[in-house]
Protein backbone atom coordinates (compact mmCIF):
# COMPACT_ATOMS: atom_id res chain seq x y z
CA UNK A 1 0.00 0.00 0.00
CA UNK A 2 1.61 3.21 -1.09
CA UNK A 3 1.42 6.30 1.87
CA UNK A 4 0.22 9.51 0.23
CA UNK A 5 2.93 12.28 0.88
CA UNK A 6 2.23 16.05 1.00
CA UNK A 7 6.10 17.52 0.68
CA UNK A 8 6.79 20.80 2.08
CA UNK A 9 4.40 23.54 0.24
CA UNK A 10 1.48 21.76 1.13
CA UNK A 11 -0.70 24.63 2.29
CA UNK A 12 -0.59 28.35 1.40
CA UNK A 13 0.51 30.63 3.93
CA UNK A 14 -2.73 33.03 3.56
CA UNK A 15 -4.70 29.59 4.70
CA UNK A 16 -2.53 28.70 7.67
CA UNK A 17 -2.15 32.02 8.78
CA UNK A 18 -6.73 32.10 8.51
CA UNK A 19 -6.71 28.51 10.29
CA UNK A 20 -4.98 30.30 13.12
CA UNK A 21 -6.70 33.27 13.28
CA UNK A 22 -10.26 31.19 13.30
CA UNK A 23 -8.63 28.87 16.24
CA UNK A 24 -7.40 32.21 17.90
CA UNK A 25 -3.97 31.29 17.76
CA UNK A 26 -4.14 28.51 19.71
CA UNK A 27 -3.87 24.52 19.80
CA UNK A 28 -7.50 23.34 19.62
CA UNK A 29 -6.45 20.06 21.83
CA UNK A 30 -4.90 21.79 24.67
CA UNK A 31 -5.69 25.43 24.86
CA UNK A 32 -1.39 25.96 24.68
CA UNK A 33 -1.45 29.68 22.90
CA UNK A 34 1.06 31.69 21.32
CA UNK A 35 0.70 33.82 24.46
CA UNK A 36 2.26 30.73 26.20
CA UNK A 37 5.40 30.23 23.76
CA UNK A 38 4.02 27.15 21.93
CA UNK A 39 5.25 26.44 18.61
CA UNK A 40 1.91 26.24 16.29
CA UNK A 41 1.09 23.54 13.38
CA UNK A 42 -1.89 22.39 11.52
CA UNK A 43 -3.56 18.93 12.64
CA UNK A 44 -5.54 16.74 10.14
CA UNK A 45 -8.28 15.86 12.17
CA UNK A 46 -8.48 12.87 9.44
CA UNK A 47 -5.15 12.44 8.22
CA UNK A 48 -4.13 12.89 5.05
CA UNK A 49 -2.52 9.57 4.46
CA UNK A 50 -5.40 8.29 5.54
CA UNK A 51 -7.62 10.10 2.77
CA UNK A 52 -8.33 13.23 4.91
CA UNK A 53 -8.55 16.05 2.68
CA UNK A 54 -6.22 20.01 3.15
CA UNK A 55 -9.94 21.75 3.53
CA UNK A 56 -10.30 23.95 6.52
CA UNK A 57 -13.00 21.78 7.97
CA UNK A 58 -10.46 18.93 8.41
CA UNK A 59 -7.48 21.55 9.53
CA UNK A 60 -7.21 22.67 13.43
CA UNK A 61 -4.57 24.85 14.75
CA UNK A 62 -2.42 22.39 17.03
CA UNK A 63 0.66 22.88 19.47
CA UNK A 64 3.76 21.00 18.53
CA UNK A 65 3.77 18.73 21.60
CA UNK A 66 0.29 18.32 20.89
CA UNK A 67 0.73 17.02 16.79
CA UNK A 68 3.73 15.01 17.90
CA UNK A 69 1.95 13.15 20.65
CA UNK A 70 -1.12 12.22 18.67
CA UNK A 71 0.31 9.83 16.62
CA UNK A 72 -2.32 7.31 14.82
CA UNK A 73 -4.67 7.86 16.98
CA UNK A 74 -8.08 9.18 16.24
CA UNK A 75 -8.64 12.92 16.79
CA UNK A 76 -11.59 11.84 19.39
CA UNK A 77 -9.58 9.57 21.21
CA UNK A 78 -6.74 11.97 21.20
CA UNK A 79 -8.88 14.05 22.89
CA UNK A 80 -9.96 12.21 25.81
CA UNK A 81 -6.15 11.40 26.06
CA UNK A 82 -5.82 15.54 26.76
CA UNK A 83 -8.49 15.79 29.14
CA UNK A 84 -6.78 13.36 31.21
CA UNK A 85 -3.17 14.50 30.95
CA UNK A 86 -4.75 18.29 31.56
CA UNK A 87 -6.05 17.29 34.64
CA UNK A 88 -8.28 19.99 35.17
CA UNK A 89 -12.10 19.38 34.71
CA UNK A 90 -11.94 19.32 31.15
CA UNK A 91 -13.59 16.75 29.34
CA UNK A 92 -13.32 15.03 25.76
CA UNK A 93 -17.20 16.83 25.45
CA UNK A 94 -15.98 19.77 25.84
CA UNK A 95 -12.79 19.57 23.57
CA UNK A 96 -14.69 17.65 20.71
CA UNK A 97 -17.23 20.52 21.08
CA UNK A 98 -14.61 22.83 20.95
CA UNK A 99 -13.34 21.43 17.72
CA UNK A 100 -16.75 21.51 16.30
CA UNK A 101 -17.79 25.11 17.00
CA UNK A 102 -14.10 25.60 15.48
CA UNK A 103 -14.50 24.20 12.48
CA UNK A 104 -17.88 26.02 11.63
CA UNK A 105 -16.29 29.39 11.97
CA UNK A 106 -15.44 31.70 8.70
CA UNK A 107 -12.23 31.07 7.53
CA UNK A 108 -11.02 35.10 6.62
CA UNK A 109 -8.23 33.78 3.59
CA UNK A 110 -8.71 37.35 2.05
CA UNK A 111 -7.37 39.11 5.60
CA UNK A 112 -4.86 36.86 6.02
CA UNK A 113 -3.28 37.92 2.60
CA UNK A 114 -4.10 41.42 3.34
CA UNK A 115 -1.75 40.66 7.14
CA UNK A 116 0.60 39.04 5.30
CA UNK A 117 1.25 41.58 2.35
CA UNK A 118 1.33 44.43 5.32
CA UNK A 119 3.82 42.97 7.29
CA UNK A 120 5.70 41.64 4.39
CA UNK A 121 5.98 37.72 4.98
CA UNK A 122 3.87 34.91 6.87
CA UNK A 123 6.61 35.17 9.82
CA UNK A 124 6.59 38.62 10.42
CA UNK A 125 2.63 38.28 10.31
CA UNK A 126 2.78 35.72 13.23
CA UNK A 127 5.55 37.97 15.16
CA UNK A 128 2.85 40.79 14.89
CA UNK A 129 -0.08 39.07 15.76
CA UNK A 130 1.78 37.44 18.45
CA UNK A 131 3.36 40.56 19.62
CA UNK A 132 -0.73 42.17 19.83
CA UNK A 133 -1.83 39.01 21.65
CA UNK A 134 -3.26 36.97 18.68
CA UNK A 135 -6.44 38.07 17.60
CA UNK A 136 -7.95 38.81 20.85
Amino acid sequence: MRTRTQGMNWIRKEKRLAIYLRDGFACCYCGASVEDGVTLTLDHLTPYSAGGSNKARNLVTCCHRCNSSRGKRSWRKFAGAVARYLDHDVTVEAIAAHIKRTRQRVLHVDAARGIIAARGSFAESVRALHAAGGSR
